[in-house]
């Protein structure tokens, strides 16, 4: 078997993400509930697109992404502010991934990160946890100023990674970004979590 290149985002699959549990901590005032902070979350985040986009692609820097979120969501500066810079916080190790990384690792595979990223949180990230080390390469969106899922990324990344489409397997949570690294030639995961995406590995024979 040629073993296959296996590419990782980061939160929500190597890292935990969740905006509803880190809202309902920092705006405890707003974020009553799972419902309110999940309407909340859609405020502040706008699911990765518009601000939050620009922040990802490195093109928004802190202080104007806070004041664009507080003028259109009419929460305070200090509370914008409060919320973007747990972000990394919330960003722990998820347990179970960080091992499966480890064992592709011993077993000769490949890795690889693709992660739309703003520059703040990579570089916390690069600083604060060792596996990092352990990848061959990677992207992360704002230093690239391309994010997923826009096709040049995925093209960027496969050169960068030094592979074919078809060498590579991505392990992604957010599904468009999966859609869109498959339509580039990837074969592509949408990540629920370490164990399930093992298995599938393993029976699609991409897994030493």
């Amino acid at each position: 078997m040629s073993l296959k290149k296996i590419v990782f985002d980061f939160g929500g699959v190597l890292f935990h993400w969740k905006p509803t549990r880190l809202l309902q901590r920092e705006l405890p005032q707003h974020a009553t509930d799972e419902a309110s902070a999940a309407r909340w979350a859609q405020a502040v985040f706008e699911g990765y697109g518009g601000d939050w986009a620009e922040f990802d692609r490195g093109t928004l820097e802190v202080p104007e992404l806070v004041q664009r979120i507080a003028r259109r969501t009419g929460l305070d500066v200090a509370d914008v502010l409060r919320v973007v810079m747990a972000v990394p916080v919330e960003l722990q190790p998820q347990a179970a991934t960080v091992d499966l990384l480890g064992r592709l690792r011993q077993a000769g595979h490949g890795l690889h990160y693709l992660s739309n990223m703003p520059r703040p949180f990579a570089d916390i990230i690069e600083s604060r946890e060792p596996f990092i080390s352990w990848f061959d390469s990677g992207v992360y969106s704002a230093r690239e100023g391309v994010i997923k899922p826009e096709p040049a990324i995925y093209a960027l990344a496969a050169t960068r990674f030094g592979a074919r489409p078809d060498e590579l397997v991505f392990l992604d949570d957010h599904l468009p970004n999966v859609l869109a690294a498959r339509q580039m030639g990837w074969n592509a995961l949408h990540f629920s979590d370490a164990a399930t995406a093992e298995a599938a590995m393993r029976e699609a024979g991409w897994m030493a």
